[in-house]
């Protein structure tokens, strides 16, 4: 089992389809889910998954928090999509190891 760096493949082609908008105001509830060192995420990852994710309790939630979109700009020329603020779990006491941004 592994963790890599990626942006998944079906977000690839979902974005060019129009099944995720990150508008702020009226956009789509993106999560930020943790995971522990026996979860696999990589671009085969389609969809969110409870399989390895950090514990629920100790400051976890399962699925995650709520991430607050900021309506997507171009720097240069490059499409950025923020959110804000940065989220944490100030009274957490878990250890995770990779992270999944889920629609």
């Amino acid at each position: 089992m592994a963790i890599t760096s990626a942006i998944c493949n079906t977000f690839k082609t979902e974005i060019l389809t129009g099944v995720h908008n990150f508008t702020a105001s009226s956009g789509n509830t993106f999560n930020l889910a943790l995971y522990t060192s026996s979860a696999t995420l990589n671009k085969s990852t389609t969809a969110y998954t409870s399989s390895n994710e950090v514990a629920n309790g100790n400051g976890y939630t399962t699925k995650g928090n709520a991430l607050t979109s900021v309506t997507p700009v171009l720097s240069t020329d490059t499409a950025v999509c923020d959110f804000s603020p940065n989220i944490s779990w100030t009274s957490a006491s878990f250890t995770a190891r990779g992270c999944l941004i889920f629609n």
